[in-house]
């Protein structure tokens, strides 16, 4: 593995590069992505395929890529605009790419204005409210969670993220007449140590969720867009926002096994399963279905 820096406007992106280029065989480089995931939560993905050769990277203010432009907003387009860069530098485009969660939403944004820089996406479980039935009412239980970061911190805004993404189905009145999510009950610390700059809870990454798919350029783009959802995530936020999106595509979801993050290793607070899901993700990259 190899590590770089390239400066972008107003970020200094650090990515680092598993095996050689051009590829050994002569397929394309893997491009891993998350948000707000860095490269370190693709370790256990990357290692089930030493004969691919894999980038991963942090994105702009998160991890190893510091911000220069003063900001502290999360914006899709401007993620894309940052990848596409690492691509163009490298000379290694198209590339197929893996992005995960918020990833999978700056990865929708780099096909819509960059489709030749992408031969094959998989998305998983992009958590784009936009594209539910209920979108209104998902941009409330999301607001509700940034209401509880910055009233109580960290430990309520995370038990209300985790109570607004375990929900299963529309966020209806049942939802928001609940009684406020305990963070003891979720393992998480009551006290408010004060810092009020989590990517997660925060408003910095509000244009993730807020993002509208531009449906006729991804369905027009000549990349192959798959969409996956995770086997557990049953009829939660982002499994609904990944089926509906499909929908939307006219086309289904692959699932996937374990959970929203079923990709990392035990070295995660959250164990997935990822030898069966890099199995899996194999299968789908190497089919042109």
């Amino acid at each position: 593995m190899t590590t770089h820096t390239l400066e972008t406007p107003g970020a200094r992106i650090v990515y680092d590069l598993h095996g050689p280029l051009p590829t050994a065989d002569g397929r394309p480089p893997l491009f891993m992505i998350g948000q707000p995931m860095c490269a370190d939560g693709f370790t256990a993905l990357a290692g089930y395929f030493p004969d691919r050769t894999v980038i991963t990277y942090d994105p702009r203010g998160l991890g190893r890529s510091a911000r220069t432009d003063g900001r502290t907003d999360n914006v899709p387009e401007v993620q894309a605009a940052d990848i596409h860069a690492v691509i163009g530098a490298l000379g290694a485009g198209p590339v197929e790419m893996f992005a995960s969660s918020g990833g999978a939403v700056t990865a929708l944004a780099l096909v819509t204005a960059h489709p030749d820089d992408v031969r094959t996406l998989v998305a998983h479980e992009p958590p784009l409210a936009t594209a539910l039935p209920d979108a209104a009412a998902a941009a409330r239980a999301l607001s509700g969670i940034q209401a509880a970061y910055q009233a109580k911190g960290v430990g309520a805004g995370m038990a209300n993220f985790l109570a607004m993404t375990m929900w299963q189905g529309e966020f209806t009145d049942a939802y928001f007449d609940r009684p406020p999510a305990d963070p003891a009950m979720f393992g998480m610390p009551t006290e408010d140590d004060g810092s009020r700059d989590d990517p997660l809870l925060s408003d910095n990454s509000a244009a993730v969720t807020a993002y509208r798919a531009d449906i006729p350029a991804l369905t027009a783009a000549s990349t192959r867009i798959v969409l996956g959802v995770a086997e557990e995530s049953g009829n939660t936020f982002t499994a609904r926002t990944t089926k509906s999106l499909a929908a939307q595509m006219n086309r289904s979801a692959v699932v996937f096994p374990s959970h929203h993050g079923g990709f990392t290793g035990a070295d995660s607070p959250y164990p997935g399963q990822p030898e069966p899901f890099a199995g899996l993700l194999r299968e789908v990259l190497e089919s042109r279905s």
